[in-house]
């Protein structure tokens, strides 16, 4: 959750804004029903306008900065009892991600719909690939704006979900699981997976080329 604001200064920044807007060129009645009709989707396009210094976001963001001061902790992001199990090295020695490298991997064979999830991270370390770990994808889950547009695209008409497999994870009930972001129903969701699951062509993982 994010910090408290003040009534004091929300007036202040909209004050600020309001005062330089060009109203003679909005209709603000469909302004007004874009916003009611989309809330969540509204406030977080405002968030990540104000964190871009109340300036516009073109194009693509392509290299994301890492706080590696801030370790992921399961327990304060998902729940109590919740542990990492083992991650990759590799991926923790990221200070700095460019999203123009990220692959997603199904490491799925000729011929293969399903592989399970224990298979499918043996054949990620055996094809050498960086699996991008869970503070990698706090940092995007937190800063929504960075995500590509790219990373909404279904595959096969499937909602893609996408694994961050750098990070084991085990949970309370003793299951291993990684964590995923996917696009639905018009916003960014998260979410994890049993590697005792299978793991279908809609269920890639985002990893790097080995450098």
């Amino acid at each position: 959750m994010g910090k408290s604001v003040t009534i004091d200064q929300s007036h202040s920044v909209i004050a600020i804004l309001a005062t330089n807007v060009e109203w003679e060129t909005l209709d603000v009645d469909i302004l007004q029903k874009e916003i009611i009709n989309k809330p969540r989707e509204a406030g977080k396009q405002f968030t990540a306008f104000l964190k871009n210094g109340a300036k516009l976001i073109i194009g693509e963001s392509k290299i994301v900065k890492i706080d590696r001061s801030k370790p992921f902790d399961p327990v304060s992001f998902i729940g109590k009892g919740w542990n990492i199990e083992e991650q990759d090295e590799r991926s923790l020695a990221l200070t700095e991600l460019d999203l123009t490298k990220v692959q997603f991997k199904t490491i799925l064979k000729d011929n293969e719909k399903i592989v399970e999830g224990e298979k499918k991270l043996r054949r990620l370390k055996e094809a050498g690939y960086i699996r991008l770990d869970a503070r990698i994808f706090q940092t995007l889950w937190e800063n929504q704006y960075l995500i590509p547009e790219k990373w909404k695209e279904k595959t096969e008409d499937n909602i893609i979900f996408i694994y961050f497999d750098g990070t084991i994870l085990r949970c309370p009930s003793g299951s291993r699981c990684v964590l995923s972001l996917c696009w639905l129903d018009g916003e960014w969701d998260w979410g994890y997976s049993w590697l005792e699951g299978d793991w279908r062509v809609g269920g890639p993982s985002a990893v790097l080329a080995s450098s």
